[in-house]
């Protein structure tokens, strides 16, 4: 018996490797002598560059730099086993978990760290980089990443823009003249695992703001102010940034990216599983286990069971995917291409039960799942 298990986090109480270590103990209840491929992902949220760095050998870098209030925080990057690629998580410098719940305030919050990130990493030679967005703290536009790369943000009177995301509602001009000129060498790929655009019912303000702490007002203030951000992009550079699919993400920071270092945007998911080479490692395996934290309709869109689902129907593995909450019906399941989903939660219980056994749940799911698989395979008992 070969499993994959290729998993993302349960966020807030079990990381992806430890999801993996559970469904293994869980698998091998079961089926003692099966071997276990234990592949941990991330979708370009929070934990994406620990498991590319993780997956291809590579080390992790540590950075002071300035958080999401002003205040300076540490932060790490990850270089891959290539040598030559960095990976820079958005959530390291600018994210929400650096922001206490009664300080989020998304009209001031900077992403001025995550550019700080971006020069350290050109200052030890590095010029391929994968930037993950998602957990971020801003709605800055990445107006906070691109002033620390030498970008300049200008009222009418030619005067600097305080940092966050409602000064850019008196943006006139943005200059280029001081861009680090070491980013032309460089080349950019962002991991996102959202589709949204900057402006508008589903861009980063209405959507994200609310988690980073905007009232209904605020938000209106921020869209605003990015709406007032892709005017003056489209006037200045020809480019239209305010309905790019993916511009949305981080606050708007993808659609920085993509407008002013051409990178390359790109689903979470989809550049992890070519990093971690999941396809080849599908090939001989009967059985894939995927999970994440809730599989519902975002997970459709793009998460790491989608991703893992796609994968596997190439090579023709059945999958099963095992979760905290489950809100897919079995025909949503099966377009989605998995074979079951679980929930790894037994009945009703408190929020901080479930934190605390997540570990132990996870593997006695696992073990259910593959007591199921194996009266349907028509596995000999051992």
């Amino acid at each position: 018996m070969r499993v994959v298990v290729a998993v993302d986090s349960f966020k807030g109480s079990l990381d992806a490797k430890g999801v993996c270590a559970a469904v293994r103990d869980g698998v091998r209840r079961v089926f003692a002598d099966a071997e276990v491929v234990e592949i941990p992902l991330a979708d370009g949220g929070e934990g994406t560059a620990e498991q590319l760095v993780y997956a291809t050998g590579g080390f992790v870098v540590e950075e002071k730099v300035t958080g999401p209030l002003g205040t300076p925080v540490s932060a790490a990057y990850g270089v891959l086993g290539d040598g030559q690629t960095a990976v820079i998580e958005m959530a390291q410098a600018s994210g929400l978990t650096l922001v206490a719940d009664v300080a989020r305030n998304p009209l001031v919050t900077t992403s001025y760290g995550t550019g700080e990130l971006i020069v350290k990493a050109l200052d030890r030679g590095y010029r391929k980089f994968v930037i993950g967005l998602g957990g971020s703290a801003t709605n800055d536009g990445g107006a906070g990443m691109l002033s620390a790369l030498g970008m300049r943000f200008l009222d009418a009177e030619g005067r600097e823009l305080e940092a966050g995301g409602a000064a850019l509602g008196q943006l006139s001009r943005i200059e280029v003249a001081g861009l680090d000129r070491r980013l032309v060498e460089a080349t950019f790929v962002v991991a996102s695992d959202v589709q949204n655009p900057l402006v508008g019912p589903a861009g980063a303000s209405a959507v994200f703001g609310p988690q980073k702490g905007a009232t209904a007002e605020m938000v209106q203030v921020l869209d605003a102010a990015l709406d007032r951000l892709g005017e003056v992009v489209l006037a200045q550079r020809g480019i239209e940034i305010r309905h790019l699919p993916g511009g949305g993400a981080a606050g708007g920071m993808g659609a920085a990216l993509a407008a002013f270092l051409q990178a390359e945007v790109r689903s979470g998911i989809a550049v992890m599983i070519e990093a971690v080479g999941l396809e080849g490692r599908l090939a001989g395996a009967d059985l894939v286990i995927t999970g994440e934290g809730r599989l519902d309709e975002q997970t459709l869109s793009g998460k790491v069971i989608a991703g893992v689902a796609q994968a596997a129907a190439s090579q023709g593995v059945p999958v099963v995917a095992l979760c905290g909450g489950l809100a897919l019906s079995g025909a949503e399941l099966a377009r989605l291409g998995v074979a079951a989903g679980f929930s790894i939660v037994p009945g009703p219980c408190t929020l901080d039960m479930a934190m605390a056994r997540t570990a132990e749940w996870t593997a006695d799911a696992a073990e259910r799942a593959m007591r199921l698989w194996k009266t349907a395979a028509g596995y000999k008992s051992q």
